[in-house]
């Protein structure tokens, strides 16, 4: 029922009737104004008149339908009016008690209030009076102190930074008793800072740790520490700026020689005067250096006086007052902007000026030397810096110059441990080093590019060579003002010994007729010579400088001697086709010794003997000629000796290889070889210097020859037996004295003495050696057995133990 009240009501408000009065904004004028332009106002009353019709009938309705209700609720209102008369009257009630509250409270806090102020007045006051009072004291004090000039001045500055303290959050002026005081103290302060900075400047200049301790002293009382010191050493910095595009200026280079070039000309260098330009360069960068250096140690100085100097009341080192805060120590940071403003400024003045470009490229060792004389000098001042103040401390005790931990570092490495000053300052060298690398390089490269021609194939005359040698030697020696330029224009010079080798080896007979040894010198093999001969020419030369190189750091003598193992490698593969066909002419010379006849008997008394067989004197006048008209050119004596002392006692080991191979062998035959043993001596002579040089070749020829005529039993007991006479050797001349019946290897497995001599080259192992000779005396037990024999040959029991102690000595060689 409620609901359809609601639902009655609220369809009655949305009438189109009631929907303007409604509205939030409903304006009375508005509405009227609006029903009289149209002009329906008889209309409109009518409307108005039946609405408030209906809203009176709703009225009631609701009046009816809520009567009970509405009884309740003004029942209600009268008891709530008696409610609110009885809250009026205890509110009242309770307004007058605080009012009498109030009355007894506000007299005493507003005489507290009154009282705190004026005890809060008293107490400024009196500060102001206490600090009046000081500062009138101190001011009497400060003009005692300034009348002591730089004797009191530190105490002076003490002075002025506790006035200025004093003065700190306080407005002093207008106060009369202290006026002239306060501006004696503003002049004082002045006065001060500028005695000071005149100190400083005064004890920089000399050097004098006293002055500058007393300056910094000063500054440090006055609070102004840091800004001095970044005021000064950016003054440094500015004026070493200056100094360096003053140098680099172009203009002023050449000015002296075109005094009157006309205005708005650029003042170019003309080749005339190409010559005086670069002296004057070269002046001024001299000057230049000796300007960063004077800078350098004065501020190395300062960095070191604040490193030592602690004030004398809070003991703080100054030098920490600098960099705290995480800022870099002062000398770091003015490095680090000297070497990059010698970057800049030389990359700036290079690039406008072709002609400092080629200047600092081609004469860059002489602008190296100078950088390096820089920091010697720097080096050498630091040095000798510590051992100064150290001297100098004692001679003022207001210094409180005392030794620290820091006293053997480096300033320029002053917690910068993983700083490198001296690559800081050639860094800006870079660009003129590698231009200068590469024009050596090209200078090196040009007269051996110039001596082997396209097409040619002589190799280098002397003069030729000499030319390069002077080249080398020429950039090598300009290189020496400094260890890393000698070290890379060595590893240059290296390059060039490679190229000659490369060119040299261009011009190599590797054909057939570079190794005959028949005939003449064919011409593949003069030209072969004539390039040994100038490698070994180069190679003498070279050695010659590195020895010149005594002096300096190894690495740069490394380099060059490894570029000179490439020669030797080459001159070796150069010689080898002619020393290897003259090692394979003497093998088979050697070998022909089985086609003589050494089974005869003694020879009769008449008959005389032959001194030596005709192999030997084969052999003696082979490597006679091959010496004179195939090494004898070679102007490397040395060399030569040592590639033939190889064939030498290659021919040596041969001959008793194939002297123990030789089946049958007679007594005659046995004094025929004796003789030949000697003749062997004679024939490997003109191969080496000193036959005995040739080592234990020859010391088991020597040793071989007495056992042609001993007993095979004193033979096997020979201490020369295993150790300088190969078992296998000693086994195979026991076959030479066995019956026929029992084979040498070879004829057992039916090979020629060529091929076998062939497998003992490629088994030089004793294991393998052996093990062949024990099948060739297992073969022989097995044919007598075959046979039904009663016995062994006399030899066979010999062999075999000769045989058995050769097996067990290379067992436990090999144990």
């Amino acid at each position: 029922m409620e609901d359809s009240r609601e639902a009655s009501t609220n369809s009655l408000l949305k009438d189109e009737c009631y929907v303007d009065f409604l509205a939030e904004d409903f304006d009375v004028k508005t509405y009227t104004a609006q029903a009289i332009h149209h002009a329906v106002i008889a209309e409109q009353l009518a409307k108005l008149a039946q609405g408030i019709s209906q809203l009176d009938k709703e009225l009631h309705s609701q009046v009816v339908a809520r009567h009970e209700d509405l009884l309740a609720q003004a029942t209600g209102i009268e008891s709530l009016e008696g409610v609110l008369q009885m809250m009026q009257t205890r509110i009242s009630a309770l307004q007058a008690a605080v009012d009498r509250i109030r009355t007894k409270i506000v007299d005493p806090y507003n005489k507290i209030v009154a009282r705190i102020t004026q005890l809060a007045r008293l107490q400024v006051a009196c500060d102001l009076l206490r600090r009046i009072i000081r500062i009138l004291y101190l001011s009497k004090r400060l003009q005692v102190q300034l009348q002591g000039g730089s004797r009191e001045i530190t105490k002076a500055a003490q002075s002025l930074n506790e006035l200025d303290y004093l003065s700190q959050g306080v407005d002093l002026s207008g106060i009369e008793v202290i006026e002239n005081d306060l501006l004696l103290i503003s002049r004082a302060r002045l006065e001060v800072e500028n005695q000071a900075k005149r100190l400083l400047e005064q004890g920089m200049e000399i050097q004098n740790p006293t002055q500058v301790g007393t300056a910094l002293q000063v500054f440090y009382n006055l609070g102004s520490l840091r800004e001095t010191i970044s005021s000064v050493v950016g003054g440094y910095r500015t004026t070493i700026q200056d100094n360096i595009t003053s140098a680099l200026d172009i203009k002023g280079l050449t000015q002296p020689a075109n005094p009157r070039g006309a205005p708005g000309r650029a003042v170019l260098p003309t080749p005339g005067n190409t010559a005086a330009f670069r002296a004057a360069l070269w002046t001024n960068l001299e000057k230049l250096m000796d300007q960063i250096c004077a800078a350098c140690r004065q501020v190395q100085h300062l960095q070191k006086v604040l490193m030592k100097k602690r004030d004398p009341v809070t003991h703080v080192c100054f030098i920490d007052e600098i960099i705290k805060d995480g800022q870099p120590d002062i000398l770091y940071t003015f490095w680090t902007d000297v070497t990059s403003t010698l970057s800049e400024e030389f990359h700036r003045a290079t690039e406008a000026s072709s002609f400092l470009k080629q200047a600092f490229e081609g004469e860059y060792p002489k602008l190296l030397r100078l950088y390096n004389e820089l920091w010697r000098r720097l080096q050498q001042y630091s040095a000798s810096l510590q051992g100064a103040l150290t001297s100098s401390g004692g001679m003022d005790a207001s210094l409180d110059i005392t030794a620290t931990e820091t006293d053997n570092q480096d300033l320029f490495t002053h917690g910068k441990q993983d700083y490198n000053p001296e690559k800081a300052l050639k860094d800006s060298l870079q660009p003129y080093e590698a231009a200068y690398l590469s024009k050596s390089l090209s200078r090196l490269f040009d007269p051996i590019n110039l001596v082997f021609p396209m097409g040619g194939r002589n190799p280098p005359s002397n003069d030729e060579l000499d030319s390069i040698i002077k080249t080398i030697s020429r950039q090598l020696n300009v290189a020496t003002v400094d260890p890393n330029l000698s070290l890379a224009v060595a590893k240059n010079a290296a390059k060039t010994v490679q190229l000659f080798c490369v060119k040299s080896e261009q011009l190599l007979c590797t054909q057939g007729d570079a190794s005959q040894v028949i005939g003449p010198l064919t011409e593949g093999q003069r030209r072969n010579v004539s390039v040994v001969n100038s490698l070994y020419r180069l190679q003498q030369a070279v050695a010659k400088i590195i020895s010149g190189l005594g002096s300096c750091p190894s690495a740069p003598a490394e380099a060059l001697s490894s570029s000179l193992e490439g020669v030797q490698v080459l001159m070796s593969s150069a010689v080898q086709p002619l020393l290897q066909s003259v090692s394979d002419s003497i093998e088979a010379i050697i070998i022909t010794l089985h086609q003589e006849d050494f089974s005869g008997p003694l020879s009769s008394p008449d008959k005389p003997d032959v001194p030596c067989s005709l192999y030997m004197k084969e052999l003696q006048g082979f490597i006679s000629r091959v010496m004179a008209d195939y090494f004898r050119p070679f102007q490397c004596v040395d060399f030569i000796y040592e590639s033939t002392e190889s064939i030498a006692q290659r021919a040596i080991e041969l001959f008793i290889r194939h002297a123990s191979l030789l089946r049958p062998l007679g007594e005659g035959g046995k004094m025929r070889l004796a003789a030949d043993f000697a003749q062997m001596e004679m024939a490997v002579a003109p191969l080496c210097r000193r036959v005995s040089d040739l080592g234990k070749p020859y010391r088991m020829l020597r040793s071989f020859r007495p056992l042609l005529f001993q007993t095979s039993e004193l033979i096997a007991s020979s201490p020369a037996v295993g150790d300088l006479i190969p078992y296998s050797t000693l086994l195979h001349f026991f076959f030479t004295r066995a019956p026929s019946e029992l084979k040498s290897p070879h004829q057992r497995a039916e090979w020629s003495i060529a091929r076998y001599s062939q497998w003992l080259d490629d088994h030089p192992s004793e294991r393998d050696r052996l093990s062949l000779l024990r099948g060739a005396l297992e073969a022989y037990v097995q044919s007598v057995r075959a046979r039904q024999g009663k016995e062994f040959a006399p030899i066979y029991p010999i062999m075999l133990q000769l045989l058995q102690r050769a097996t067990s000595g290379s067992q436990e060689i090999r144990a």
